[in-house]
Parts: C-alpha cells; sequence; structure tokens
C-alpha cells in the first residue's frame, strides 16, 4: 500500500509539440547531502511543519523514523495548495483552489437491504468518514469504489451509526451489520489475546497514518525514544484505542511509565495541553491539525519534534463470530486491489489529501 499512497503526483504533465513542459504542482525531488524533512516542507511548500504530509507519502522509503532520510531518496511531493511547483512529475496545477464537493446523500435502507453486504461506519472521523466531506470522506469513497468494482452480487450498503462505541458490540458481533471500517489494528502478532485481536479479523490497510505527539510551544518536548516519555503525562480522548502506547515493547502504560489522562474529546485533551496539565496529545495527524485550526490554536500548539509515535493502517474489520465474515472481507479486498490497480485508489487519495492539507 505505501507504494500506492501518493502515486497520483507521479503522472506527466502533457507535453505539446513545439511547447515547454506545463507548469506542474507537485512531483518528484531527490534528496540532497544535508537535506531534512523540515528542510525540505519549508523550501517547497514554505512551511516546515508540513514535513509530515511528506514524510506521509514516502513511508515505503523513509519508514517510520523520518531521520532516515537518505541522499539519493526520490521523494514524492504532493501537490498542496499549489505547491510545489516546477518539479519533474508534476501534474498540471489547477488554476483554481479545488471546489468543495456535495456533501453525502444518505438512502434510506428498506426489506431488500437486508439481503446485501452491509458495511457500517460512522462520522466525525475526519478525513477518513465524515458525511459532510464530500463523498462521506476518503475512505468511504474508498470502500464505495472497491465495493463496486467488484460488484457482489447481492448488493452491499453503506449504514452510518455515529455511537463508535457500538460498532463491535453489539452491531458487528451479532452480525446485525456484516463488516466495518475503518479501524487501527493492533499488533496482534506480539499481544493476540487483546480484545480487537481475539474478536476482529482485519482487511489489508487502506490507508496509514502518522499518530503525531502534539505539544504546547511554550512547554517544547521532543520524542526520540522512549526515555523522553518517562513521568510524562499524555491524553487520548475516551474511547480511542491506546494499543500504539503498549506495542512494540514500549510498554508506556503497563509499567507506568506515562500516565495517561482520558478526557471526553479530542477538544479536551487540547484544552487540557494549553491549561499545563497534560505534556502532550496524541492523535493521528488529521484529526489533531484539524482541531488545532478548528479551536484557534496553530500559534499554540506544535508537531512535537522528533518521530511520530506510530504509523497506523486503517482496516475493514468483521466479527469471528460472522459465519460470512471472511468471504465479505475477501471481496472487499479484491475491489481494493482491482482500484489500486487502474488508478482509481490514487485518484480519490490525492483529491481528499489536496483538500485536506490545502485546508490547514
Amino acid at each position: 500500500m505505501r507504494n500506492a499512497i501518493g502515486g497520483a503526483v507521479l503522472l506527466l504533465a502533457g507535453v505539446v509539440a513545439g511547447h515547454s513542459q506545463a507548469q506542474g504542482c507537485g512531483g518528484s525531488y531527490v534528496v540532497q547531502g544535508g537535506d531534512s524533512l523540515t528542510l525540505i516542507a519549508d523550501r517547497f511548500y514554505q512551511d516546515a511543519g508540513k514535513w509530515t504530509a511528506i514524510h506521509s507519502a514516502n513511508l515505503d522509503q523513509i519508514g517510520e523514523d523520518p531521520n532516515n532520510l537518505r541522499a539519493g531518496m526520490n521523494l514524492r511531493l504532493r501537490c498542496i495548495d499549489g505547491r510545489p511547483t516546477g518539479l519533474a512529475g508534476g501534474t498540471v496545477a489547477p488554476e483554481a483552489p479545488l471546489a468543495a464537493a456535495k456533501p453525502l446523500v444518505v438512502a434510506p435502507g428498506n426489506a431488500a437491504t437486508r439481503r446485501k453486504i452491509n458495511i457500517l461506519t460512522g462520522g466525525d472521523f475526519w478525513p477518513f468518514t465524515d458525511k459532510a466531506m464530500p463523498g462521506g470522506g476518503m475512505l468511504t469513497e474508498v470502500v464505495e469504489a472497491a465495493m463496486q468494482a467488484t460488484n457482489p452480487p447481492q448488493g452491499f450498503a453503506i449504514h452510518w451509526v455515529d455511537d463508535w462505541s457500538a460498532h463491535q458490540e453489539p452491531l458487528l458481533s451479532n452480525a446485525l451489520l456484516d463488516i466495518g471500517f475503518p479501524w487501527f489494528k493492533p499488533d496482534c502478532a506480539r499481544d493476540p489475546e487483546t480484545d480487537q485481536c481475539a474478536n476482529l479479523l482485519y482487511s489489508g490497510s487502506m490507508f496509514e497514518v502518522l499518530m503525531l505527539l502534539f505539544v504546547d510551544r511554550s512547554r517544547p518536548m521532543a520524542f526520540h525514544s522512549d526515555a523522553d516519555m518517562q513521568g510524562k503525562t499524555l491524553c487520548r480522548p475516551a474511547g480511542y484505542p491506546t494499543f500504539m502506547l503498549d506495542q512494540g515493547g514500549r510498554n508506556w502504560l503497563k509499567t507506568g511509565v506515562i500516565t495517561l489522562k482520558t478526557p471526553r474529546s479530542p477538544a479536551e485533551c487540547l484544552r487540557l495541553l494549553v491549561e499545563g496539565e497534560v505534556d502532550g496529545v496524541v492523535l493521528n495527524e488529521f484529526l489533531g491539525r484539524g482541531k488545532i485550526k478548528e479551536l484557534g490554536l496553530e500559534a499554540r500548539v506544535v508537531v512535537a519534534d522528533g518521530q511520530p509515535i506510530s504509523v497506523e493502517g486503517t482496516h475493514m474489520v468483521v466479527h469471528r463470530s460472522h459465519p460470512d465474515g471472511p468471504a465479505f472481507l475477501a471481496v472487499f479486498e479484491r475491489g481494493l486491489a482491482e482500484i489500486k490497480a487502474d488508478g482509481r485508489y490514487q485518484q480519490i487519495i490525492e483529491a481528499h489529501m489536496s483538500r485536506v492539507w490545502a485546508g490547514f
């Protein structure tokens, strides 16, 4: 999957005979000695904080540690708000910002819906699933395209239940709905007895997101190693998974390396941060940046220096008790492979990422 993320920015701009190549947006950049992601972001986006946009688009080369940058790497730079221009492999830069598409309209179900593959998601998980977003969010569009590609004979329907706490129990566990998305996956190879590993089966990853540590600019801290977390108080909203704080031998929660506060919402976590009650907030990159902008905290809250807390894939899941669950997952995965092969996946991802990053 990592090879696919950002692939659309490598399409060549058209060349007309007798004329120079069209001015492109995005494209490829060869890393030079002395480069860092922040320096590259500052040069091409005029915003050093967009280093994470470069990192996430090049996870296949860089890996989880952004310091693994090496001279000679050929990085993909997304087109963000008309920048950068003049790079090889750029797409033709739009003359105007992308127009906002109409929000999703959800059709009501009926008796025939029960015979379909019924897919469960929820709102307010921007930019992945949100009825106010174009196509219902980036991953809703991916799922819709993948299922249309396989065109299962019984059909399919996507249902919205905004109470995420009800998704595993009782909706999926009782087969009231068949499969659900998007879910982060714990490290089941290391800890197979966790509730989500014991009860759910996962598809391959649809999209990978950086899980970042957001800190107060007036009380900066960095995350380079586990030692940096010793004695810190972190915040993660109630109901959000916390496995990334313990996986990979980390055991921050299990051994008391950190103290964790779990208020009701991301906004409440950010309030605790600026009031000095926590040292950092752990959120996925897009949710964190979106809430910071919504609350007007851009001058106060920043991404911690160092590296992400983790890189998490987003998955389709089915409850292990569902008799047709593995077959339904297989239908979805065939469709996902098809839209990745023919370029539709990349088109969906890049269209959403351009809107998302331009909005920051």
